[in-house]
């Protein structure tokens, strides 16, 4: 008989109150364990105390912030993460550096969770 799996983590960072709502009720929906960040900070914290097994990052957050910092540690870790925006013309140069997988809001949350989980189960 084999152990069960732990569910596995998803770090969501987002700054907008209702869309980090709906995104961390979508993952709890797809049966793993929302961790829930509204800002750069936060997240990296996140991060460095129970590392996720994938993220849902929005790149812009406001009052010139943006999720670069949290991408880059992400794959320092070998994390995989996927872009989740709205702000696809002010911030096209950043994705393209960034180069993860983007989907554009708005997109359905249960899309967005789908993708994060399967990213997660995804052999590295």
């Amino acid at each position: 008989m084999t152990a069960p799996t732990a569910p596995p983590r998803i770090l969501i960072l987002e700054d907008e109150p209702l869309i980090l709502m709906e995104l961390s009720y979508a993952v709890e929906d797809e049966g793993a364990n929302p961790v829930s960040a509204n800002t750069v900070d936060r997240a990296l914290e996140a991060i460095d105390r129970a590392r996720p097994d994938a993220a849902i990052l929005d790149v812009n957050l406001g009052r010139g912030t943006t999720c670069e910092s949290v991408a880059r540690r992400l794959e320092e870790l070998d994390i995989p993460f996927l872009l989740h925006s709205g702000d696809l013309m002010r911030q096209g140069e950043l994705i393209a550096r960034i180069q993860a997988e983007l989907i554009p809001k708005p997109s359905a949350s249960s899309e967005v969770a789908e993708r994060a989980v399967a990213l997660a189960a995804a052999p590295n």
